[in-house]
């Protein structure tokens, strides 16, 4: 626990080394979707800025057969490292067929979303990014900017119920397969840092700041996730669905971090004392529903915000599923009741 590998591990970055792009050939180019557009669904490259002059770039997600009347909609982003041709889009497609507007987006610094250096995430700065999404969804003729919610997959759950916490236009919020990266930094894994392991991770992260500093640029993280055939059966749960989502066809994208790059050595600094759930609370009396898999190694995230967020919430546990099961599997993802749950919200 003395190197920079420990670093990424404790900031959730499920890495890949900056060589696997060469390493893997998937025969998939960069506009690759990890799953079928709909035929009764568009989908339309968009571009928006947030407050921090940060250009970021979306999926636009409508209904073919919308008719002339102003739609709900949602701003979908996640999991954390991933992109939106992944999980998020999936979401959207899925949301438009049911009658939404959705922009499914590339947070900062990542994807095809601007923000220099890339590869690094921000609580801060990625909670705007979903009240810069609301702003574009608000501005679009066809959407009733009264009728918007968010939906935040893993990593961007959190930060989803941060962004509703203080941005009131957001109507209704649901997140699935929660992470609280701010809480997993800090504190590891069902908080088992030491005071101890904590000093000395921040101590790596300045003395990274050093050679960062020095060198003109930043470092990035070079553990990453083993290739399939290198899975040896041994491995954590998760470790093995993260490898069987990100690092095969299944769900494999070139510009996603956790496919074939790497955060920032760094990355996991403002994550260490800038906490994303301080005042889920406030999202009261908006409504909230969170999905979490039983079988999921985050699901202790949803249980403990469960309890902190006053009333009207939900909490789901889908019988059987694990983490990674609610980024894509059709058939386990509750998409009726999340469908119900913002239709009857967003008024």
């Amino acid at each position: 626990m003395k190197t920079i590998a420990l670093i990424a591990m404790m900031s959730i970055t499920m890495l890949t080394s900056l060589h696997a792009k060469e390493a893997k050939d998937m025969k998939q180019t960069e506009e690759h979707y990890t799953f079928e557009l709909s035929d009764d669904v568009t989908r339309e490259k968009v571009h928006f800025t947030n407050r921090y002059g940060i250009t970021l770039t979306g999926d636009l997600y409508l209904p073919k057969n919308r008719g002339i009347a102003k739609l709900p909609a949602l701003a979908i982003s996640g999991p954390y490292g991933a992109v939106k041709e992944q999980s998020s889009g999936l979401y959207a497609n899925q949301f438009a067929l049911r009658g939404f507007a959705v922009v499914a987006f590339d947070p900062s610094f990542t994807g095809e979303s601007g923000g220099e250096p890339r590869n690094v995430a921000s609580p801060d700065i990625n909670t705007e990014d979903f009240s810069a999404a609301i702003d574009f969804l608000g501005t679009q003729e066809i959407v009733d900017r009264e009728k918007i919610g968010i939906m935040g997959i893993c990593g961007f759950g959190g930060m989803g119920l941060n962004a509703a916490a203080a941005d009131k236009r957001v109507k209704a919020v649901a997140v699935a397969s929660m992470y609280d990266m701010s809480r997993v930094t800090a504190k590891g894994y069902f908080d088992s840092m030491t005071a101890e392991q904590r000093s000395e991770m921040l101590e790596q992260l300045g003395q990274q700041r050093w050679k960062d500093a020095e060198n003109g640029k930043p470092a990035y993280g070079q553990a990453g996730l083993p290739e399939p055939e290198q899975l040896t059966g041994n491995e954590p749960e998760f470790v093995q669905g993260y490898v069987n989502y990100y690092k095969t066809e299944r769900g494999f994208h070139p510009r996603s971090i956790n496919s074939n790059g790497s955060w920032t050595a760094t990355n996991p600094l403002s994550f260490m004392n800038m906490p994303l759930l301080t005042y889920i609370h406030e999202i009261s009396p908006r409504p909230i529903l969170i999905i979490a898999g039983e079988n999921a190694h985050s699901r202790y995230f949803s249980e403990d915000a469960y309890p902190a967020a006053n009333e009207p919430k939900e909490l789901m546990i889908i019988p059987g599923a694990v983490h990674t099961d609610l980024y894509d599997k059709i058939d386990v993802i509750p998409f009726e009741k999340l469908e119900s749950f913002f239709k009857v919200n967003l008024k």
